[in-house]
């Protein structure tokens, strides 16, 4: 009898052994597709605009607002930028400027800052709630993170890394386009935790050679600089690097680059670009 009690337990262990594994398996045949599934929910529109800061002039909306973030995808931009810094405690926000409501933000916490609204009555968005806006109802416009240097030691790769971090447990990797920053610190320090990140530089005092060297995605410069370097543009473009350039607001330089066949137009005249994306279209 004591050996058919130990037979009979030892069949029940290989069972459940047998089921955990069918669990563990089914659970990793199922990741692939869910991943899929987050990533065919946006597909880049087909067009070089990117609205700074949001599409934001022409209605009138606050730059950096999710209301011009939503206007943006509404256009259909390829992309629409937005500014990050972090609070004292160490939350993400998108702003441009280094203080908000008359606080500097490296030493003021959020629930200070957030006190002050924004001119449409918005409260100062999170980079968590803005990703989340950004992937509602969006089929088409990629999320450009320019993430703005701080002057405090260690802040810079610590902004870098929780961005990546909070892009990742959202599950937002297909819906952020490109990271750029005027720090080559956050840039390289974004393509060391995530080789797949695309980040583009906004400095303007790197040759694209040395930008393909570190294995940066391109240059995203100031356009009376390109215009200046024009052997940078056919030099980007041998090395396949990304074009980019900012801020194109006048109908000259939007039609220069257009001729230049950039990949990409930051401007605060989103319409006016696909006005004259049009004109050369036909």
């Amino acid at each position: 009898m004591r050996y058919i009690i130990i037979l009979i337990c030892c069949l029940g262990l290989v069972s459940c052994n047998s089921t955990s594994k069918e669990k563990r398996d089914t659970a990793e045949t199922k990741q692939p597709n869910h991943t899929k599934a987050m990533e065919s929910k946006i597909a880049f529109a087909d067009n070089p605009v990117i609205a700074h800061r949001g599409a934001w002039k022409a209605k009138g909306f606050p730059k950096n607002s999710i209301a011009a973030l939503k206007e943006a995808i509404n256009l259909k931009c390829t992309g629409s930028e937005f500014d990050v810094r972090m609070t004292s405690d160490e939350v993400l926000i998108v702003t441009h400027d280094g203080d908000f409501g008359g606080l500097v933000i490296d030493s003021t916490t959020y629930d200070e800052l957030a006190k002050h609204k924004l001119p449409n009555g918005e409260t100062l968005p999170t980079l968590r709630d803005f990703i989340k806006a950004g992937m509602t109802n969006n089929a088409s416009t990629g999320l450009v993170c320019e993430i703005k240097p701080s002057k405090i030691e260690g802040r810079n790769k610590l902004m870098a890394e929780k961005a990546v971090a909070l892009v990742k447990e959202l599950k937002a990797e297909a819906y952020v386009s490109y990271y750029i920053s005027f720090s080559y610190e956050i840039i390289k320090r974004i393509k060391e935790i995530n080789g797949d990140a695309k980040v583009l530089y906004l400095d303007g005092s790197k040759t694209p050679q040395e930008l393909k060297n570190d294995n940066i995605t391109g240059l995203d410069y100031l356009v009376w600089k390109l215009k200046q370097k024009p052997e940078w543009i056919t030099e980007a473009k041998n090395l396949d690097l990304k074009l980019n350039a900012w801020t194109a607001n006048k109908q000259e330089d939007i039609d220069w680059l257009l001729a230049q066949d950039f990949d990409y137009i930051t401007t605060d005249e989103p319409e006016l670009a696909f006005e004259r994306l049009k004109v050369v279209s036909n």
